[in-house]
């Protein structure tokens, strides 16, 4: 029992990216090594990755409504200028990735092959924008039990928003308390279920390898190789241009920091709705406000979309690319846009943004039967893509709601953390 104990006290006080890395190296070497070992077989490494991902996403719509309404029922709580700055990173930072997908695909032009065997990947598109309008519009009603139940972020978020206004009104302290008690309970069962990342992240990278191996890169590589340096140079260039400008510092530190500590558990998870816990913690660690943070992860989450618009802006115009169709960077820039603002419903579940490309190709006249396709070549494609596409999207949250704290600190002649201080004061 005593060695036991040791190894528990040793495995819970080492650093949680240590134990993730280990994770995906032991994971990896696995997958190449015994792809079809019997005691590690790919059904059992699925479950066990499963469990992992479906306890985060079980979770995280009750911590959203928890967290966001008992932040908002506090009587000290407003939302000031940092949270309208917030969301101004976050749409800023979606039409320069947008712009970023359709200057890439115009230099570096792609053609997707495709055959008859993805035609039947059973996806439902959207019609057109009119239709994902109004489908947005009815999660964001949808009744409060459903939207938890069934992961709906929008829904979610407006009802903890409205209750959280009318708690702040009638409540009394005592249930301030207590929503403030059960929103650090919530978050503590958050926090075990984290603590098992490794073990969750060491199955999933061993299904995806024993099972993809490096085919994926040799097919669509090229395809893949665009749309993972147009997602770093989002990442490593455009976004750090943002938060220099605001902060007038040298930006990588905090770019690296949340890349580390965010985009890598998103990297694995594959979902920004199960990264939330992640998200919340890191911002504790940077010392940000928490009935700001509270309000904006949850809903970065759901509409900070960077990763998704350059998903959907270079694989709708490579389609159209295959298929000779004319595009005008206007018309480019407009499906971007319109593509970037249709997916905010769709960002918190893994392969979300795929789901848009038939909407995204109709723009151009193409028929739902190739579209289909090319959803499917996403799908194939995605152990790499959707994984690149959630860690900016979600890693990108904590940059800017960070930036947007920091701008503050700096109107108030707060002093920034140190570790933006210092690396300026090397340069």
């Amino acid at each position: 029992m005593k060695a036991l104990k040791k190894i528990l006290d040793l495995y819970n006080h080492s650093s949680l990216i240590l134990r993730i890395i280990i994770g995906i190296i032991v994971g990896a070497g696995l997958g190449f090594l015994v792809p079809q070992a019997s005691w590690l077989s790919m059904p059992g490494a699925l479950f066990v990755g499963a469990l992992f991902v479906g306890a985060l996403k079980a979770i995280a719509p009750v911590l959203v409504a928890v967290l966001v309404a008992a932040t908002l029922c506090q009587r000290g709580t407003k939302l000031d200028k940092r949270f309208g700055l917030v969301i101004f990173f976050y749409l800023f930072s979606t039409y320069l990735a947008s712009f970023a997908a359709v200057v890439a695909s115009f230099t570096f032009p792609q053609t997707i092959t495709l055959s008859g065997e993805y035609a039947g990947t059973a996806v439902a598109p959207p019609e057109d924008f009119h239709d994902i309008v109004m489908t947005l519009l009815s999660s964001v009603i949808a009744n409060p039990i459903e939207a938890i139940a069934t992961g709906n972020y929008l829904g979610v978020l407006f009802w903890a928003v409205i209750i959280g206004l009318a708690l702040k009104r009638f409540a009394g302290d005592h249930t301030r308390e207590m929503m403030l008690n059960f929103s650090d309970a919530i978050t503590q069962v958050v926090r075990w279920i984290i603590n098992l990342a490794p073990f969750g992240i060491l199955s999933l990278v061993f299904s995806s390898v024993s099972e993809s191996g490096m085919d994926i890169f040799v097919t669509y590589g090229k395809l893949m190789l665009l749309l993972v340096c147009t997602m770093l140079a989002v990442a490593l260039i455009l976004n750090p241009m943002i938060v220099a400008v605001a902060l007038r510092r040298n930006p990588y530190p905090l770019v690296f920091r949340c890349l580390r500590e965010s985009g890598l558990t998103a990297f694995f998870t594959r979902s920004s709705a199960a990264n939330i816990p992640v998200n919340l913690s890191l911002c504790e660690k940077l010392g940000l406000d928490r009935d700001i943070y509270s309000v904006s992860i949850p809903l970065g989450a759901t509409v900070n979309m960077d990763g998704a618009a350059v998903t959907i802006t270079i694989m709708s115009l490579a389609t159209a690319h295959t298929f000779g169709v004319e595009v005008s960077f206007p018309a480019a820039m407009l499906l971007s846009f319109l593509s970037a603002l249709a997916a905010c419903g769709s960002s918190g579940v893994a392969g979300g943004s795929l789901l848009l490309i038939p909407m995204a190709c109709s723009l151009f006249g193409i028929p739902d039967d190739i579209s289909m396709q090319v959803v499917g070549v996403g799908f194939i494609i995605g152990v790499i893509q959707d994984s690149m596409e959630t860690a900016i999207n979600s890693s990108g949250d904590v940059l800017f709601t960070a930036t947007a704290e920091y701008v503050h600190w700096k109107k108030q002649g707060r002093p920034l953390p140190d570790f933006l201080e210092k690396r300026r004061e090397k340069a």
